[in-house]
């Protein structure tokens, strides 16, 4: 949940897995990594995403046509709590990512989420006037909100973040995004999550022995691509 400019990628690699897989894995991985500080008290919290596009749309055919290197931008908020609202630009070089992040207060978000244009203004910070200056420059648009549960664990060594999101959803009520619940539907089948493994210059070999990542599914799995795909009607896009 970082607010800060980073200058440094790091690897993420992402894996498709089913019911039995996630118990097994989360069973290993307790004992090893602790919990995240943002986790509650059941390990989890919930992220909502609301997401942009250029007006062509270009956000979702690089993902499509499997381009090495693109960019995302996205509001973010946690637990439905609209008191720490986050701007973030997610960069990715192959199986490398690099995020910057800035607060916004909810009057931002809200234009933004209106697709109004945000002045940019002296007392701004700097990442705000430069995520929000390259919305602008790319006539970015809200087009899509996701929705899912995350199972967060750390580990200092390495850096090494293991995420497990549950339950991911597709919502088109770009309007209801500081909202309670949007209206949305699941975007996987019935107990299928996404593992996401992340990591700075090495991943400890306890930690990749422990989860035996060359048994699972890697992926090149994009939640914005799918939720766009299957919007919350249950439409698909061609």
């Amino acid at each position: 949940m970082s607010q800060e400019f980073s200058n440094k990628y790091r690897h993420e690699y992402k894996y498709l897995i089913n019911g039995m897989e996630n118990a097994l894995l989360k069973t290993r991985i307790r004992p090893l990594l602790k919990p995240d500080a943002h986790a509650k008290e059941n390990g989890c919290y919930l992220v909502r995403s609301l997401y942009f596009d250029t007006p062509s749309d270009g956000c979702y055919y690089e993902n499509e046509s499997g381009i090495g290197e693109r960019e995302k931008y996205r509001i973010r908020i946690y637990n439905g709590n609209t008191g720490r609202i986050t701007l973030e630009k997610k960069s990715k070089s192959r199986q490398m990512t690099l995020k910057q992040a800035c607060s916004i207060d909810k009057d931002i978000c809200q234009r933004l989420a209106q697709g109004q244009a945000v002045a940019i203004t002296p007392h701004m910070t700097p990442s705000q006037k430069t995520l929000l200056g390259e919305m602008q420059k790319k006539s970015l648009r809200p087009v899509v909100i996701v929705e899912y549960v995350r199972y967060p664990f750390v580990e200092p060594n390495g850096n090494v973040r293991v995420t497990f999101d549950e339950h991911i959803t597709s919502s088109n009520d770009l309007s209801g995004f500081l909202g309670e619940q949007p209206l949305r539907r699941p975007v996987l089948e019935t107990g299928m999550s996404v593992l996401e493994v992340k990591w700075d210059s090495f991943l400890p070999g306890y930690v990749k022995n422990h989860i035996q990542l060359d048994s699972l599914h890697w992926c090149s799995f994009s939640k914005y691509y799918l939720c766009r795909k299957l919007n919350v009607y249950g439409g698909i896009r061609i």
